[in-house]
């Protein structure tokens, strides 16, 4: 048996409830079959708690080789969804319900490990996605799992990507102890966010308000604002959902008040393209709603040749009606000129990947030959 030890420090919850003035980062996702947690609080605050958590994570000798090894990076975020990801192909698939048929290996890609710079500034798009889609070109694990907003519009030669699970809510969190929305911050207050499309919404309208950049996990980026670092921050509510922290909440903005990133609240599980027993497993658990939004937003990104240096905004949805609506949005990263759009056709996939290209093609134009040259 190898026993390995890691150590993370994060604030206790003290409040349970949605708009809340303190902060929980008590997320951390793992099924108490394979960890054990021993907690020592140290009062730091009179509102802020720290406990320093060991984690024993035991990994038993396997006597077989796993049928499917599952690539994910490593923070709570990401083995919530790899965690998600294994429990529906159990359900799926009664052959994988035994134990060590389905196997979760943990990869450091760059965006792990570089934290004190902007996105933009080493690399952008591909920082998270990168180390895990060579681990499974080489063959090292047999499917990826990825938030899809991390994923390039590009996929490398010998990779598909045939599953979308079911969305979680696109929608964007407001977090902060002092107020309660965007709107009721004091001139001049610090809000923290490593998304320049957030950044640039938050100036366009509050242009009084300060943002400036914070990365790191959501534990991280919680503990930062409980310390102070900054007034307020916004994290997307589906990742807040899938690791069970809600509480820290204090409102939802609305899509109009703040569009979310292409992609947002999707996951998506990469395989092989030759690897056609990996594609079945995956193709059984595709959400085909969730897929064809995703490809919509995803054209609209590919067009506009979209980084991290690009605040750019794209949602799809099925309307009552059952047709797609398309919102799309480009703006400069000081906030000071936004560009929306619209599009509604039909729900299909030629259409939509017309409708997210169409949309692409006129803030093109409208935007003009410099506009996207930051």
């Amino acid at each position: 048996m190898t026993v390995m030890r890691a150590t993370v420090v994060h604030p206790l919850a003290s409040a349970p409830v949605v708009g809340s003035r303190s902060i929980s980062t008590l997320g951390f996702f793992a099924p108490p079959s394979y960890l054990k947690l021993t907690a020592f609080p140290t009062r730091v605050s009179k509102k802020l708690m720290v406990t320093r958590a060991t984690l024993f994570v035991e990994q038993e000798d396997k006597k077989k080789v796993s049928l499917i090894k599952i690539g994910t990076r490593g923070s709570p975020l990401a083995l919530a969804q790899a965690h998600e990801t294994r429990a529906k192909l159990m359900l799926s698939h009664p052959e994988l319900t035994e134990e060590g048929a389905i196997e979760i290996v943990v990869i450091k890609t760059t965006g792990d490990k570089i934290l004190n710079q902007p996105l933009a500034d080493i690399g952008g798009k591909g920082l998270f996605t990168k180390e895990i889609d060579e681990a499974l070109l080489e063959g090292a694990i047999d499917i990826a799992v990825h938030s899809m907003k991390d994923v390039p519009t590009y996929f490398p030669d010998g990779m598909i990507l045939p599953c979308n699970l079911p969305r979680e809510d696109v929608r964007d969190a407001f977090i902060c102890l002092t107020a309660s929305s965007l709107a009721d911050l004091p001139d001049g207050s610090v809000v923290g966010s490593a998304s320049l499309r957030r950044q640039s919404q938050i100036l366009f309208k509050y242009p009084a308000l300060k943002v400036v950049n914070i990365r790191g996990n959501v534990q991280t980026r919680l503990r930062k604002l409980g310390e102070g670092e900054v007034q307020a921050t916004m994290l997307a509510l589906a990742g807040l959902k899938r690791l069970n922290m809600t509480e820290n909440v204090t409102s939802i903005l609305s899509v109009e008040e703040m569009l979310p990133a292409v992609a947002q609240g999707a996951i998506g599980i990469a395989c092989r393209t030759n690897d056609n027993t990996m594609e079945n497993y995956l193709s059984s658990l595709n959400h085909e709603e969730t897929r064809l939004a995703v490809v919509c937003e995803r054209a609209f990104l590919t067009t506009l040749d979209g980084s991290c240096r690009t605040p750019i905004a794209g949602y799809a949805y099925r309307d009552e009606d059952g047709s797609c609506i398309f919102r799309g949005l480009v703006a400069s990263p000081d906030g000071t000129r936004v560009l929306e759009t619209s599009r509604k056709g039909n729900y299909a996939l030629d259409d939509m990947i017309s409708m997210g290209k169409d949309a692409g093609d006129e803030l093109l134009k409208r935007g003009g030959p410099d506009f996207f040259k930051w």
